[in-house]
């Protein structure tokens, strides 16, 4: 009986947090796939039909970024770093989630995970596919060099350095083609890896334009696949727009909408563009929040909403249409929140939030956690000076010059930024950078993280978020990626924030009391509260207080858990790659000094990569823990 309450109590719970027509909707579509009906839909490897003929295709009058190969004015450059790719490429080595090299010279098997040698089985329907299956592993893996997004490598190589590339980029897709059934396997199993699939092989069918090697017999076989992964996408929409509703129905619904505007003779082109075009306005006002933080509370995946408001601005505005203003409006403030949160040593945010290594686009040479170019496309677009002089090369693939900049994203000589619909606070400073949440949750938290703290100094994060390692790997590992545990902020015992529950579920969300950031004339000081803990006792709260002493690396950070249970014992944790850059001097609430735990931790600075930190652990009986935490300089 009191498992059947439990279970009873955590169904209302995510009730309570998704909504009902969340519950409604995931119900519907998990009988009509396990009884079959779903399938309908998505018919499994339909005949070859022509669609679309190369000679059609090449005479609408559509625009993209660039006509063809010989349209493109970036300025050119035989970068070392791009050519030792490029021949990692050809050698069968991919790039996985913007970190690991994976080799796959040996196996060219689009349906193997390269991580655990799982192979999927062709001829299965997607809707059978487990995407969290533990023999299988992470289908991340899978799914990675199947996004196409090593296309912008080659592509780049073949520009920069006069190479035709051309034969290669079409007998990858043509491989993909042959070895992928419609509607079957792992490859159909998620509508935004179709989406991106799509976008990519767009991007290299315009430069190819005209190339010898885009024959009408290639094309037939593209354009065959291409409609049909739109159909699957929009067949399957509504799962992204209310089941997942995060930056999946923002990319499924922009395909939509380019599919129709780009190759508006396919079948269902018009319903694609004017349905993708009216659900990427509702998703994109949802999901960018007032102040300009996204509802996935995650730097990264913000990112991938830059980079698609990108393409969704240009590639209306060149085919002379127009976005409703709350997408040019949302854009703006993205730009201003990721550049407020932004390291000006090296582009970098904070690791923080679920982060699995996208970037869709890679038009550059930056490190994958530098988001200076991305941000520099979409505000070249939107007239924006972001305040610094480099220009990268994005920016001119859009086909968008570095003109006249209006409105600066950053206001000169400020230091604080409160953003509250999300819950961010950040103070800026030449040398050091303060980041910390304090967040309501409309919306579904990947990780117990409220009130974390992270803290730069000279372009090095010194506390720091652990990060994400991988969506699907054993139970503690997942537990501490996503938990309390490896964020720079307090447990309860051994309780997280929140409940955890299956897969990205939580359930007692935490919840922001209040918080606010203001300064006098020797500190900055942010103070906030959150409900947390509700899994304990209903009642328990966390306040926080930080104290950053100006033009100084010295931070006092005062915890204090209000109505804890007086048995239980607190903990004030901090990550760190560095610790013998850090100084800490810890009281309790009765002045008595307390002493660290150092232990090993671990952090995730790519997905996929695990690597060694430290764990700073104090902790007390009582309810409150004051830590004053200082820099050395580097030697």
């Amino acid at each position: 009986m009191n498992i059947q309450w439990q279970t009873l109590r955590r169904g209302v719970n995510v009730a309570r947090n998704m909504g009902w027509r969340y519950m409604a909707f995931r119900s519907v579509y998990e009988l009509q796939r396990k009884s079959g009906r779903l399938k309908k839909n998505f018919p499994q490897a339909p005949p070859f039909r022509r669609y679309l003929s190369l000679e059609e295709w090449k005479a609408l009058p559509v625009r993209f970024f660039f006509r063809d190969r010989e349209d493109i004015t970036v300025p050119k450059q035989r970068l070392p770093s791009l050519a030792e790719r490029y021949q990692q490429i050809r050698r069968g080595q991919f790039t996985f989630f913007s970190g690991p090299v994976l080799d796959l010279s040996a196996d060219g098997n689009w349906l193997r995970n390269p991580d655990t040698g799982y192979e999927y089985d062709a001829d299965q329907h997607w809707t059978l596919i487990n995407d969290y299956s533990r023999e299988a592993g992470d289908i991340k893996f899978v799914w990675e060099k199947a996004r196409f997004a090593y296309l912008y490598d080659i592509i780049r190589y073949d520009y920069h350095f006069g190479e035709d590339c051309a034969a290669y980029v079409f007998d990858e897709i043509l491989s993909w083609i042959n070895a992928n059934k419609v509607n079957c396997g792992p490859h159909y199993k998620c509508s935004q890896e179709i989406s991106l699939r799509v976008l990519n092989w767009t991007f290299a069918l315009f430069y190819y334009r005209n190339s010898p090697v885009l024959t009408p017999e290639v094309f037939d076989r593209i354009q065959y696949a291409i409609y049909w992964q739109l159909h699957h996408v929009y067949e399957n929409i509504h799962f992204s727009r209310i089941a997942v509703r995060n930056n999946h129905a923002i990319t499924e619904t922009l395909a939509l909408y380019l599919g129709g505007l780009l190759y508006p003779s396919l079948p269902g082109a018009a319903k694609w563009k004017t349905a993708g075009r009216y659900w990427f306005e509702e998703e994109v006002a949802y999901q960018v929040y007032a102040d300009g933080s996204f509802l996935q509370f995650s730097t990264n995946y913000h990112r991938v909403v830059v980079q698609l408001l990108t393409w969704a601005l240009r590639l209306a505005a060149l085919n002379g249409e127009q976005w409703a203003a709350v997408i040019k409006e949302q854009a703006r403030l993205s730009v201003i929140f990721l550049r407020a949160c932004m390291h000006d040593h090296n582009g970098w945010l904070p690791n923080y939030g679920a982060n699995d290594g996208a970037l869709f686009f890679r038009l550059n040479e930056q490190h994958y956690r530098d988001y200076r170019p991305q941000l520099q496309a979409l505000a070249a677009l939107l007239k924006m000076d972001l305040g610094f002089p480099e220009q990268y090369e994005d920016m001119y693939w859009y086909g968008e010059s570095n003109g006249s900049r209006v409105a600066p994203a950053l206001e000169p000589g400020k230091a604080c930024y409160a953003f509250p619909a999300g819950g961010y606070y950040v103070c800026r400073e030449p040398e050091t950078l303060t980041f910390l949440r304090c967040g309501n949750h409309r919306d579904r938290p990947s990780q117990a993280d409220n009130l974390h703290l992270d803290i730069w100094h000279k372009g090095e994060n010194l506390l720091l978020d652990a990060g994400s390692y991988k969506y699907n790997t054993d139970e503690a590992t997942l537990r501490y990626f996503m938990g309390t545990t490896s964020h720079n902020t307090v447990m309860l015992g051994d309780y997280d924030q929140m409940e955890k529950g299956p897969r990205f579920i939580w359930y007692n969300w935490t919840q922001c009391e209040g918080a606010t950031l203001y300064e006098t004339a020797e500190e900055y000081i942010w103070e906030g509260t959150i409900t947390a803990f509700r899994q304990v006792a209903r009642n328990i709260r966390h306040f926080r207080r930080v104290r950053k002493k100006k033009d100084a690396p010295l931070w006092i950070v005062e915890d204090q858990l209000i109505n804890k249970p007086a048995a239980m014992l607190m903990h004030q944790l901090w990550h760190t790659a560095a610790p013998e850059r850090l100084q800490w001097h810890c009281r309790d609430k009765a002045g008595n000094i307390l002493q660290a735990l150092e232990r090993p931790g671990r952090h995730a600075p790519l997905y996929g990569i695990m690597e060694e930190s430290r764990e700073i652990i104090f902790t007390t009986a009582g309810d409150k823990i004051t830590t004053e935490i200082s820099i050395k300089e580097s030697i």
